[in-house]
């Protein structure tokens, strides 16, 4: 729903340029050094989280290795409930990396500092790009008192890490 409670429509096109506008630096997965060449690069974890609170579905996510096997991380990506997967940051891939086979996992709130603070600044800025709130928010686990609680979507940290096997990416 828009501010005003009139529903929002955006194309595909519409929502990756305005997911892709909010990357930089700041947030930037600190593990990778940030370059305006390619934005992409540090940017999955956010960017799949967000769209799964614009869209639903689950988070896909498996492990980088370079074309040399190195293991280099990991990549997270989306599965839409129709069962569409959706990749925004696959361009991010441009020497040959491979991933490995992917797991499924329901996005929840982790209260993991290396996640919290970009993805509350990347989520409110696509707030602001977009002009509204989103329709879905991610659970998370009260650790109080163990149960799962909703969250207003696209506010606050999310994570999820999950080992893959090998599966070569070709963007």
């Amino acid at each position: 729903m828009g501010k005003d409670g009139i529903a929002m429509v955006w194309s595909l096109v519409a929502l990756e340029t305005a997911l892709r506008d909010c990357w930089d630096e700041q947030t930037c997965d600190p593990a990778v050094t940030w370059n305006p060449d390619n934005p992409a690069a540090g940017h999955c974890g956010v960017t799949s989280m967000a769209l799964t609170e614009l869209l639903g579905g689950v988070l896909l996510c498996a492990g980088v290795t370079l074309r040399d096997g190195t293991p280099n991380g990991m990549h997270y990506w989306n599965r839409l409930d129709n069962g569409l997967e959706i990749d925004i940051t696959r361009d991010q891939f441009r020497d040959g990396e491979k991933l490995g086979h992917p797991s499924t996992e329901t996005p929840r709130r982790l209260p993991t500092a290396r996640m919290a603070t970009r993805y509350d600044l990347y989520a409110a800025r696509v707030r602001d790009r977009l002009g509204c709130y989103v329709p879905r928010g991610i659970s998370g686990h009260d650790t109080q008192s163990g149960t799962s609680r909703p969250r207003t979507p696209l506010d606050g940290s999310l994570s999820c890490l999950t080992p893959g096997g090998d599966t070569t990416f070709t963007p």
